[in-house]
């Protein structure tokens, strides 16, 4: 039995659908051994993830968010607002408020740095997934309209060969 499609031109392989809709995988950002889909993860969080590691700025950012929203930082500053209070400055209050106003302002740059980081990633990944989606729809009405004219021929060849049948059966 010869399976559908054998013998038909066939579209584009997986390997040059990536490489035409730049999703190449981690071969594509400079990894050679694993491939996006090998490591399970999207290919735009993959790329983005390269473009922010090949950036100091960025990497550092990342590094001090992550600092930042872990129990370890409220545990050292419950411990330096702490000796601040009782060991450094008998009225420690205007220079701790001016300590903690601007390590607020530092801290909130570095949750938009995040949030735009993130929003880049949404965007990045909804262009991808798009474009994937549009070669999905193009191929199913390909394959649509392939297996309507198959059915076409098929019906054709039905309708040929019933009318002999017909005729041998009669004589």
């Amino acid at each position: 039995m010869t399976p559908v499609g054998a013998g038909e031109p066939k579209g584009p392989s997986m390997n040059e659908h990536r490489e035409a809709t730049g999703a190449g995988g981690a071969a594509a950002v400079g990894h050679p051994r694993l491939p996006a889909r090998e490591t399970g993860r999207h290919p735009v969080s993959v790329r983005l993830d390269a473009e922010r590691a090949a950036d100091l700025q960025l990497r550092f950012a990342d590094r001090i968010t992550a600092f930042a929203g872990s129990m370890p930082f409220v545990y050292l500053h419950i411990a330096v607002f702490a000796s601040w209070m009782l060991f450094v400055e008998r009225s420690p209050w205007p220079t701790l408020t001016l300590a903690v106003s601007l390590e607020a302002i530092f801290l909130s740059t570095f949750v938009m740095i995040g949030q735009n980081r993130q929003a880049s990633f949404q965007q990045a990944k909804a262009d991808h997934d798009f474009r994937e989606q549009e070669q999905e729809l193009k191929t199913n009405t390909e394959l649509t309209r392939a297996i309507h004219g198959l059915t076409l021929e098929l019906h054709e060849h039905m309708m040929e060969i019933q009318p002999s049948a017909e005729r041998t059966r009669d004589a």
